[in-house]
Order: structure tokens, then sequence, then C-alpha cells
């Protein structure tokens, strides 16, 4: 048995607008006919009613309202649904349609999938008008349970959708059917014993407002999508078409329920694919320019706080021109993967098309960071990518534009790391510009010494000087600290003020610090080999050595090495380094000190930590720093602080070492006061190996070490 396909009367005095509104509803398989005016609306009505009518609400003559006043007056034509269709948005026509019996409204221009819920839902809802008369019949018969109850639940169970019957009063199921029980696992007698509020359907109160009969004695008809919960504890996505049938005092709601999860499913998959890139699943572009939208608005112009950053692969045409767009496509998802390293995860990457990205990186007071972050950049394209074989390597442009700095506005911001990108390609590529002139001059700076750094790490261009220290009370040289300096070519000594910093950011410090041990321990075997005889030297470590190094296997191989005993070797570290992943801090210093290596802690009093708290790690000396020395014998709280602190090293077993000492008096009043060891000016400045071991000389020939230095 085949069913007709619906029909729609389409009534419009426009031809144009006929057509494209029986074009539109064409796909959904409605039969439509037409009509040019009112009257000829009402004429074909009167020869065959249709089963819903799009009508304009302003025409000639008979207008919209005044066709839908005449149908709705008649019992024969009410029920037909009617969708007013207008080009005018105020509160006053649509009332006016209301009023006259218009079940929906569409603007011009018609929206093809607006238009085709609309007249999906409204023959929904008629078709459930069909069911009234079986309806009234339960209403007439319910109490006796009659042939009819039976014969209307037989009807509910033939139908694919859910159908529950609900009482207002109370808010019950009166009725449901199979479908119904199947799809929440719960029995019929189960059902009736619940109502919607307990499937999470909506709140009583909800309800009753949602169902509260108009002043004309109607309750409308409502379409809704919510999660039903299933008795095994899970739960549906429902779409729920609701209709009010008088029965009585009370109305009956009957709720036609459809599952919607496969619906859900691929909306959510559409909104995905919306927003992110198919290749390589990162965010597309138009979610980057929403997420930097959402983010200027939230930092509220705090300076800085947001680096916007461009970048283009150089010269990726030419990986498509010779390997192929497949492989050119593979290129890209394994630089995206690469590039989601070097950002921290509350900053975004994004692919905005081709071989270009974004990012919006949070800045902590500090614009240098997106610097940063374009040297980790560069360093994740070092190595060459492997395309099933093929070893390519490949570069990258990098603009930077700062908020608020070069702008607040979102447009600007990109327009500006955009054009920044493209004074990058035109240095030469392979490199990264700021759009803020002085920003510029300043990274390049920065770039300038980095790169230098790194060729100075490949040409072993850093030397050791070490700087004696002094034994109080006996005027001993006891040991030396270890420090770096970096002969640069062209340029000279280069502060360590400036480079070590840089070392520390980029994480060169590791490798560098492998081999300020390795030519410490050096060092120290040359001296155990000399007539001068053994000297304990300190080498100074960074926090990242603990955190991304193997500094207990480089401290030991090093030992091993150069066959020189633990006891001639001392770590020092500061305060914040200190305390940096502490745990795995303390175990490494913990081994190392079982091997007879010592440690102490540099700069101390400039940091956050106390002696109690140093109680937990393994130390043997504190050096107080020079900020509490320089006016030691003139400040008063200076002397305090560094009389307590040898006091309550001492009280620890702690020796204490005083750096920067560069007077007798300085000298004389921490040896009144009990200091171990002094090491500064006054006894010398940091020097070069030979000319230690010169001093170390005269220093065994009995001349003074004031003299010497």
């Amino acid at each position: 048995m085949t069913t007709s396909a619906p029909t729609v009367l389409i009534v419009d005095d426009e031809a144009r607008s006929r057509d494209r509104l029986a074009c539109l509803l064409a796909p959904g398989g409605y039969e439509t006919t037409s009509a040019a005016s009112g009257e000829e609306a009402l004429s074909s009505v009167a020869s065959e009613a249709p089963d819903l009518i799009l009508i304009a609400q302003t025409m000639p003559g008979i207008d919209g309202c005044q066709v839908a006043s005449i149908l709705k007056a008649d019992p024969a034509t009410e029920n037909i649904p009617i969708i007013m269709v207008t080009g005018v948005e105020d509160t006053g026509t649509r009332q006016a349609g209301l009023e006259a019996g218009a079940e929906e409204f569409l603007s011009k221009p018609v929206d093809p999938t607006e238009l085709g819920l609309r007249v999906r839902n409204l023959l929904r809802l008629k078709d459930m008008g069909d069911l009234e008369d079986q309806v009234l019949v339960l209403e007439q018969k319910i109490a006796a349970r009659t042939a009819d109850l039976l014969r209307f639940r037989t009807a509910m169970n033939a139908t694919p959708d859910a159908l529950m019957l609900v009482s207002r009063d109370t808010m019950r199921f009166v009725e449901v059917n199979d479908t119904t029980c199947a799809m929440l696992g719960y029995t019929r007698a189960e059902m009736l014993n619940l109502g919607p509020v307990a499937l999470g359907a909506a709140t009583h109160d909800e309800l009753e407002a949602m169902f509260e009969p108009t002043p004309g004695g109607r309750i409308k008809p409502r379409l809704s999508e919510v999660t039903l919960h299933c008795k095994d504890g899970g739960s549906v996505d429902v779409e729920i078409h609701r209709q009010a049938l008088l029965s009585g005092n009370d109305w009956i709601i009957v709720s036609v329920v459809r599952d919607i999860t496969e619906r859900r499913v691929a909306q959510q998959i559409l909104q995905y694919q919306a927003s992110h890139d198919v290749l390589t699943g990162l965010p597309n572009r138009a979610w980057f320019y929403e997420a930097l939208h959402g983010t200027v608005r939230e930092t509220h112009g705090e300076s800085p706080s947001v680096a916007v950053v461009f970048l283009d692969l150089d010269r990726f045409k030419n990986v498509n021109d010779t390997l192929g767009h497949a492989m050119g496509d593979e290129l890209l998802v394994q630089f995206s993967a690469r590039l989601a390293t070097c950002v921290s995860e509350r900053d975004t990457v994004a692919r905005l098309g081709g071989d270009e990205f974004g990012l919006i990186l949070m800045l902590d007071q500090d614009p240098a960071h997106a610097a940063t972050v374009a040297g980790r950049i560069a360093e994740v394209l070092y190595p060459p990518f492997n395309l099933r074989g093929f070893e390519v390597i490949v570069t990258a442009s990098v603009g930077i534009t700062v908020h608020p700095q070069d702008g607040a506005d979102p447009e600007v911001l990109i327009k500006y790391a955009d054009t920044a990108m493209y004074e990058a390609k035109q240095a030469g590529r392979d490199t990264y510009r700021f759009f803020t002139a002085q920003m510029n001059a300043d990274a390049l700076q920065r770039q300038d010494l980095e790169h230098a750094l790194r060729k100075a790490v490949e040409n072993e261009e850093f030397e050791l000087y070490y700087q004696p220290k002094l034994l109080l009370g006996a005027d001993t040289i006891v040991g030396v600290e270890a420090l770096l300096r970096w002969d640069r070519p062209g340029h000279g000594l280069v502060s360590p003020g400036l480079f070590v910093p840089v070392l520390e950011e980029t994480g060169l410090i590791v490798r560098v610090g492998r081999w300020v041990i390795d030519t410490a321990c050096r060092q120290i075997k040359a001296w155990t080999l000399h007539a001068t005889g053994p000297m304990q030297v300190s080498v100074n470590i960074a926090g990242r050595q603990f955190a991304e190094g193997d500094l207990e296997g480089d401290v030991l191989r090093a030992l091993a090495e150069h066959d020189v005993p633990a006891a001639l070797l001392e770590l020092e570290l500061t305060e914040t380094s200190l305390m940096i992943n502490t745990e795995r801090t303390m175990q490494c210093l913990s081994n190392l000190r079982a091997h007879g290596i010592q440690v102490s802690v540099d700069d101390f009093g400039t940091g956050y930590s106390s002696l109690a708290y140093l109680r937990r790690f393994p130390i043997d000396k504190l050096k107080i720093d020079i900020a509490f020395i320089r006016d030691v014998t003139t400040n008063a709280d200076d002397a305090a602080i560094v009389n307590a602190i040898i006091t309550m090293a001492h009280s620890l077993n702690v020796q204490v070492v005083a750096e920067g000492v560069e007077t007798s008096a300085q000298k004389a009043f921490l040896l009144a006061h009990g200091c171990d060891q002094i090491q500064g000016y006054l006894v010398s400045r940091p020097l070069p190996a030979h000319l230690v071991t010169s001093l170390m000389a005269l220093h065994a020939a009995k001349v003074p070490v004031s003299a010497a230095a």
C-alpha cells in the first residue's frame, strides 16, 4: 500500500516567489500547487483541500491574514496548517498573522533548511491530529478498558516512533507503546508508574508552564530536543513533538518521541569539520580567528598579553612539485605534530591554509617569549623529515606581532603578523621578524647571539676560568670555582650575564654543562699530577641539567674517564634551581653525594628557601651572596643576617663560604664570626688555569696570597 505525497498550496502574487518555494520543497517529495491571489487560494482550497498552505502575508486584494481567518473559521478547513511568509520583521505584523490563525512564520528570503523543518514538523503535528478521534474514544472508554483501548494500543504499537500519553493533572503516563519500552528499557507497567519528570524530560514546573492553556482554551503544540534517562543508567537524545487534547477536565499530552542520537553525532562531526583542518586535525582559519577575538577580549588590554604568530614553510611548493602532493600532505602532518610541541597547553596552534600556520601565544609580561617559541620552531625543523624514504629538510619564515603594543583589534594583529612573516621571507627565510621596529631590533640581536652560541657549542669556543677559595684562619687555598667564559670571535670576552641566561633559555646549558663537568675533571687530574698537588673544583649546575639532562651520569662518567677522586668535585646550585622538581633533584644529589661528591648552595639569601627547608637536601656548604657581604662592616642589618646564617648553618653541620670579599675589614669580620672560607677579589680574580697554577705555586712557596693576587 502506497501513501500519496503531502500537498502544499503556495499562495503569492509574485510568480518568482511561487516558483522558488516550489523548487525548495521538491527535494522533500511534496506535491505543490499555487495560487496568485487570496481569492484564487480560497477557490483552490474549496475545490481540493491541501495538507499545508504557504501564503504571503501581504498581497493585493484578499491578503494572507484574511485568507487565514476565513479558513480557520470554517470547521472543514480549520485544521489545515498555515505558514505565513513575510518580508516585514515587526512584532505587530507577526501578531496579526498569529491572531488570524497562522501556525508558523518564515522571513524572506526563505532559508531552505528552515522551510523544510517547519513544513515537516507542521505536517507531523497535523498527522497526529488524525489520532484525535481515537484519543477521544479512549477518553470515553478508559475506565472500562474496552476493546477500543486495545485497538488504540495496537495502533500505537504499529508506529515506528515512541508514543507517550501523559495526564497534565498528574504528570504521569496513561499510555505508552512498545517502541517507548524498547527505547528506554522499562516495562509498560514500570512506565505507567513514572512520568516525564522521572525520565529527565523537564521539571514538573517546566512541564506545567509548557502546557498552560491559552486564554482561548487551547494548548499550543510543542517541539523540543531533550536527553531521556534509560533504566540501565544510560541516556538517549530524542526529539519530542507534543500536542495536548482536552479530555473532560484534564488534558492528555500526546508525545511523539524520536531517537536523534545519530543526528546529534552527525551534527558534532559537522561542527568539528567546520572548525578543524581535515588533514592535520588542527583548528582551522575560522576557529583561529574566533579564538583570537575571544582571547583579546579576555585579556582586557593587559600589556603585554598575547602574541600572534604567522609562519609559512619555505619553498614548500618544491616538495609538491618534485615529490607530489601526497608527500606534501605527509610533510604538513609531520610538521603539525612537531609544531604542537613548541607551545604550552594554553596556547593555540592552527593551520590557516596550505603551508601557512598560526599561533596564539599567551605572554607572561615578556614579549621575548614569542622569540623563544620561534627559536623552538627552528629547532624542531632542524632534523630532516622522512617522507616514505625521502629525507626532506624544511625551514620556516615566522612573523610576530604583540597585543596590545602593536594594536588592539584582532584583524589588525593578523595583518601585522602576516606583514612581519613576509619581512622574514624577504630577509632570506629561515628566520623570524617582529612587526614593531624596536622589538624586531632586540629580537635580531637575540637571534644573532643565539646563533653565535650554537656555533660556540659546536666549535668549542668556551673556556673555564677559576677563582680560588681561601680557608680563613690558615690563609691557604683549599679550592677553586670553575667559571664559564666565552671569547667570541670578533667580539672578545662576552659577559656571562649576557650569554649564560640565553644558554639556559634555549636548553644549550645541558650540553655546555656536560662540557664544563668534563673539562673541570680534566683540570683536576692535571693539577693532581702537577707539583702543586690536588685541588677541589666546584662547578655551577643549572636547573635544566636536572630536568632535561642526565646530570648523575655526566658527573660519574667524567670522574671515571679522568680517574678523579669524587671528593675533589663540588657541585654548586642556586636556591631557585634547587627548588625545581625537588624530589628528582634530591634523589640525584643524594646519589652523587653517596659517591663522595660535595654539594653547595650558591647565592644563599637571595632566593626563597630557608635553612630549615634545606635540611631536606644533602648540602655540604652555603655560599653567602655578595649582596650581604658588600656592606657587612657598615650595615648592622647585613652584619646580623650574615652572623645568623653562619650560626644556623654550623648548627646543621654545614660549612659557610662568603662570596665577593674585597677588603681586609670584610675578611676580619668573617673570621671573627666563624665563617669557614672566603672568595673574592681580595683573594684573586677568576684566572685561566695556567695562572691559577702559578698562584698555587706561589702559595706553596709561602708567598702571601694577598700579594700574589
